[in-house]
């Protein structure tokens, strides 16, 4: 058996996991002899201390005490200090078992994040792109909404190669920098993981900066509460010593006064506050993570870190001062403690005033630096996605094709990447030039729609930016349209044969546009839902229409007098998968042959599974 390079991986990972499932044994057995430790101590102290007081000897009984407590609290720190090295070493291997699920394709063992596909999309439910076992589902390893949703635009809207603020060309490079980088990766996801399991939610954060503060004349109204309570301070200590007039009473109402008639601009202000206080933390541990890696060989990430890295305004200090400032607003939770410190100082007009400040300067870069780490989020999980299988390869992109290569796609053993390693088939691909197009023919269950979605996949993971299921890969840019997955629609009123002629007319639309890039189409068994006559007759009109447009692609279908055209146009090749019969069971090898196919199964199909047929000539 050929021991490959995700062999090697998956072995690695293997590894990994099983040290740290020793560490954590370990871990725990130490935790164990803490927690004894501190009980002996601990009673060990109060009976040296209860038989030297009992005894008179206060001084040495205090001296015990002190130092029964001092060694204590210093055995509780390091078991604390252990208690965190777990919790941190339990999330790390959550992290790393998934990545061994994804791996080996253990969907029961990931954890899947939820997708909903945009309505009406040309291939994401034909490529099972959006479900339970579906590419996205694979791919979506991010920590942050703003990744989840580049990541979703990424595949959704690879059919636009300028559906994004950078090139194709720079993210490729990106990933392909990010790919090597696993500590980093883990270390960005295991610092929000920490935190809380939920993913980091920038538009949380936005949202507080969006909604601006409604306070008229804050900075007067600031100035003029300091110096009400300052007023009632002095006051209320010149009556306290010289016996004077409770004149502190008129600034104190004053002040009362004031701060009531604005509570009702201030109090909105802090539901958004307090729920900050974690997406802040997390946005703030991911930063510092990206602070301390100096990228001296990854030019790509250095340069869209560069708004991360300003010396100007760094995201950690101004991210750490907002995060104080919601953390004063946020004693308003603690009732007593907040009217104490209004009662001294207007707490909240002070913190209200800072916020003020920071969110004005803070209202144009905090979207870029949440922009910049969505970013870097969404290669990550195209780089983790290329680091477990390293024997993808990275597809390349012709920029202008010509003669020679016509727009198109070559690949070799390209295969699917949401099967097992142990049960894919992999096949060669090329199919170039406009109006060119393969006619795909075989037997029920030969590996024809799954072809069809080989070649989709891949074509949605290369423009996406990431690696393909394949030894080799070029292609030119194509806007991807399929019709593999059709199915009526009872809320709409249409029948099964309607939704697919609805379908198949966005794909003739699709190759009769005007635009830049030639449109590549993937059609499983055209006009399955009408009679034989009529579905050969449709089946023609529309392959002659394809071949006369700037499309290209593939269209399997049962109709072996299709492979006919072929005959007659050079553009048009025939293709096909066969089975064999052994002892009497069908058997599918999956491989892709030229020309169309000799055979047919349908009738021993139904023969195997105890359904008259006609009997044998």
């Amino acid at each position: 058996m050929h021991y490959t390079r995700t062999d090697q991986r998956q072995d690695a990972l293997t590894r990994l996991l099983r040290r740290g499932n020793r560490l954590t044994e370990q871990g725990k057995s130490a935790s164990q002899r803490f927690s004894r430790w501190r009980l002996i101590i601990f009673l060990l102290g109060a009976a040296a201390c209860i038989g030297l007081y009992q005894h008179a000897w206060f001084h040495s009984g205090n001296i015990a005490l002190l130092i029964f407590l001092i060694i204590f609290l210093t055995t509780t720190w390091f078991h604390q200090q252990l208690k965190s090295r777990l919790h941190r070493l339990d999330h790390w291997m959550l992290i790393k078992q998934d990545l061994l699920a994804r791996l080996q394709l253990d969907w029961a063992s990931m954890n899947v994040q939820t997708h909903l596909a945009p309505p009406y999309h040309p291939y994401a439910l034909d490529l099972d792109l959006t479900g339970p076992h579906s590419l996205l589902a694979l791919l979506d390893t991010t920590f942050s909404s703003n990744g989840h949703a580049r990541l979703q635009r990424w595949v959704f809207e690879s059919n636009n190669p300028d559906s994004d603020t950078v090139s194709w060309h720079t993210r490729q490079r990106l990933i392909k920098e990010l790919t090597p980088l696993s500590r980093l990766r883990d270390r960005c996801l295991l610092a929000t993981r920490l935190i809380s399991p939920d993913p980091l939610d920038g538009s949380r954060i936005l949202s507080l900066l969006q909604q601006s503060i409604t306070v008229p004349n804050l900075p007067l109204m600031v100035m003029c509460a300091s110096i009400l309570c300052a007023l009632t301070i002095i006051l209320g200590l010149w009556t306290l010593f010289t016996g004077a007039s409770n004149f502190w009473l008129l600034p104190l109402l004053l002040y009362v006064g004031l701060y009531f008639s604005l509570s009702g601009s201030i109090a909105p202000l802090f539901g958004r506050v307090l729920a900050l206080h974690l997406e802040l933390e997390k946005l703030v541990t991911v930063i510092a993570t990206l602070e301390r890696s100096t990228f001296s060989k990854q030019p790509t990430i250095r340069e869209q870190c560069q708004e991360l890295f300003t010396e100007e305004s760094r995201p950690t200090v101004c991210l750490k001062q907002l995060g104080r400032i919601c953390h004063g607003l946020s004693v308003k939770a603690h009732p007593l403690v907040h009217l104490a410190l209004n009662a001294l100082i207007p707490w909240d007009l002070l913190y209200v005033g800072k916020l003020d400040r920071l969110m004005t300067q803070l209202k144009h870069i905090l979207p870029t630096w949440l922009e910049t780490i969505g970013q870097l989020d969404a290669a990550s999980a195209l780089a983790r996605f290329a680091y477990v299988n390293p024997d993808y390869h990275w597809p390349q992109l012709e920029t202008a094709p010509d003669l020679e290569h016509p727009p198109g796609i070559t690949a070799q053993d390209i295969g699917h990447p949401l099967i097992t390693r142990a049960h894919r088939i992999s096949n060669n691909l090329d199919l170039r030039g406009e109006g060119h197009l393969t006619i795909v023919t075989g037997s029920n269950m030969s590996g024809k729609s799954t072809y069809l979605r080989t070649v989709g996949i891949n074509i949605c993971l290369a423009q996406a930016g990431g690696p393909v299921c394949a030894t080799s890969c070029s292609w030119s840019w194509l806007q991807l349209y399929c019709c593999i997955r059709v199915t009526d629609a009872l809320d709409e009123g249409l029948s099964y044969f309607y939704a697919e002629v609805k379908r198949l007319k966005v794909i003739l639309d699709a190759v009769n546009a005007i635009t830049s890039q030639p449109v590549l189409f993937l059609i499983d068994e055209i006009y399955r839902g009408t009679n034989n006559r009529e579905r050969l007759a449709g089946s023609e009109s529309f392959v002659q229409v394809l071949q006369k447009s700037r499309g290209l692609g593939m269209i399997s279908t049962h109709d072996l007098e299709l492979t006919r055209l072929a005959e007659a146009n050079e553009h048009i090749r025939n293709a096909h998968f066969q089975e064999s019969v052994e002892d009497g069971t069908l058997k599918f090898d999956y491989q892709l042959r030229s020309g169309p196919c000799p055979t047919t199964n349908a009738l021993r199909i139904m023969a195997q599974e105890g359904l008259p047929v006609p009997e044998e000539q």
